[in-house]
């Protein structure tokens, strides 16, 4: 599981013309998944994700969470997160799961995080226009596989 995160001042998604989320202060995840991931890792990624200290405090330091600042998640899905662009010009998406698959880890994932925090959303596998206002610009990968290795 891969997930790029944003941290952004205000952000939408679009779709057919509708916005279908939108927040203010808070973070853009980009999110994708690949093959053999499954629910197991999303909690983990959930407690790193939202115990992310990259807000500045008063100090001007980056030292809060989104939750220290009552923020807000504005979720999209992102397949070509797994993006293999070593041969050729076309890249390559065979790393990403199946969209079957992926859209179940997908709304799993979204339904965990609105447990915890303001959660808005895209559509899985929709043209989606997504509007971020990055802020800083701070921008932060997150790989299950770096992040969660086994020994």
């Amino acid at each position: 599981m891969r997930v790029l995160v944003q941290r952004s001042k205000e952000s939408k998604v679009t779709i057919n013309g509708t916005i279908n989320g939108k927040i203010d202060k808070g973070f853009v995840l980009l999110v994708g998944f690949t093959q053999g991931d499954d629910e197991t890792i999303l909690d983990k990624m959930i407690q790193k994700i939202i115990n992310l200290r990259i807000f500045e405090d008063e100090n001007n330091k980056m030292n809060l969470s989104i939750q220290d600042i009552n923020g807000s998640i504005l979720s999209i899905s992102q397949f070509t997160l797994y993006a293999n662009c070593k041969e050729g010009r076309r890249p390559s998406f065979t790393s990403a799961m199946n969209p079957d698959e992926a859209t179940v880890l997908y709304d799993k994932f979204n339904e965990k995080l609105r447990k915890i925090i303001n959660t808005q959303t895209g559509i899985f596998g929709a043209d989606m226009k997504v509007e971020i206002y990055n802020d800083g610009p701070v921008t932060i990968m997150l790989d299950s596989d770096e992040l969660f290795k086994k020994a």
